[in-house]
């Protein structure tokens, strides 16, 4: 193996791949990103078991061959290197990968490629393509949500569902959910699955930087996404997603609308003074007024705020988690935000009241906290 490449861009691929190693792996060779070059064009893969992904970079190269080489050594070398050419060469009777930049030269030892796990093949996919700019949305407004209980593993993911007549993207953790939609993005036949947070996150770290469209790829199984030089695979959560729709109360009578910064920033304040277990926040809405406090009855902290509203319905208390409200919150980007409810007891529903694209719909849910507990 011998080849030229940019150490800029080489650091570039290999922190987004870096993002699937796994710190505690079960097969050494794991530790390792996979470098094989074919025809001229370098691919690095790098996997965990459960998601891998490859990026494929132009280099100039002599000769095909594969091999393995540490991960953190490599990426802890190239994060040193100001942008230049690097000269990488197999050196077979040492068993190392020599680096030449224009300091000096670096000998990593490598792994024989050969036992490197090759990536699913994904066999009778469906298809569809989909916005860059769609999906990272998709991913962003939903991504929080989503549980960490080993019980439930249906919920620590994110449920996609094409359709001919638009795509949805559900979360939850059973405290809070959120739906989002889009009707401008479609899919030829009906299909949905549950997507693991690890890949998610990832694909979210590249999507932002593109404006090209995402093919993705799926099956009972697997999904694999591929955008520009950059493939991702991943073994989808297996199960059946909750009946989300059933917890929406259709119902709600009682509707909020008020400004989401000054909302935002007046949750962020009183919940400082707010128990540490419960985080526990009240609403208190009367007319045009709103009253929010909290109290930590242990440590006799108390904080109280009053913001005007618009508000139509009955007089009304309710409890809510205040982290959950301040998550969702910070995950809305409109200038107002609408919060619909039926009664303290029953879930609010949080949407925003402007600044949606044609086509796009966020439902966000947020379960109730009982005043005093």
């Amino acid at each position: 193996m011998k080849f030229l490449v940019s150490s800029s861009l080489l650091l570039k691929h290999l922190q987004v791949l870096g993002g699937v190693i796994s710190s505690n792996n079960t097969l050494p060779i794991l530790d390792n990103f996979l470098f094989e070059i074919k025809d001229s064009t370098l691919t690095i893969t790098s996997s965990d078991l459960e998601t891998t992904m490859a990026a494929s970079i132009e280099v100039e190269s002599e000769t095909d061959s594969i091999l393995a080489i540490p991960a953190k050594l490599l990426l802890d070398t190239l994060k040193t290197f100001p942008d230049q050419p690097l000269t990488f060469i197999q050196n077979k009777d040492t068993k190392t990968i020599e680096i030449s930049s224009d300091q000096g030269k670096y000998a990593l030892a490598y792994v024989e490629g050969d036992e490197f796990p090759n990536a699913v093949n994904l066999e009778s996919p469906s298809m569809v393509e989909i916005s860059a700019n769609i999906l990272n949305t998709a991913i962003s407004k939903t991504i929080f949500a989503t549980g960490n209980d080993d019980l439930r593993p249906v919920m620590s993911g994110v449920y996609f569902s094409f359709s001919p007549e638009g795509m949805t993207f559900v979360a939850t953790d059973a405290h809070k959910l959120v739906k989002y939609e889009r009707t401008d993005a479609v899919a030829e036949e009906n299909a949905d699955f549950i997507m693991p947070k690890k890949p998610l996150n990832i694909l979210r770290n590249i999507l932002g930087s593109t404006d090209n469209d995402v093919l993705v790829e799926y099956n009972v199984s697997n999904a694999k996404f591929s955008i520009n030089n950059i493939e991702l695979i991943c073994r989808l959560i297996d199960g059946k997603y909750p009946n989300y729709e059933a917890v929406i109360p259709k119902q709600n009578p009682n509707v909020l609308t008020l400004d989401r910064n000054s909302f935002l920033s007046s949750v962020k304040r009183v919940s400082i003074f707010s128990n540490k277990t419960t985080h526990q926040i009240k609403l208190n809405i009367a007319g045009s007024e709103l009253q929010i406090s909290a109290e930590d009855l242990d440590y006799s902290n108390k904080a109280d705020e009053r913001l005007s509203c618009d508000y139509q319905g009955e007089d009304m208390q309710i409890g809510f988690n205040s982290r959950f409200l301040i998550e969702m919150l910070n995950a809305l980007e409109s200038t107002h935000i609408t919060l619909e409810m039926s009664a303290p007891n029953r879930a609010g529903i949080l949407t925003p009241a402007d600044g949606l694209d044609e086509g796009e719909k966020i439902l966000m849910l947020v379960m109730p906290v009982m005043i005093g507990v």
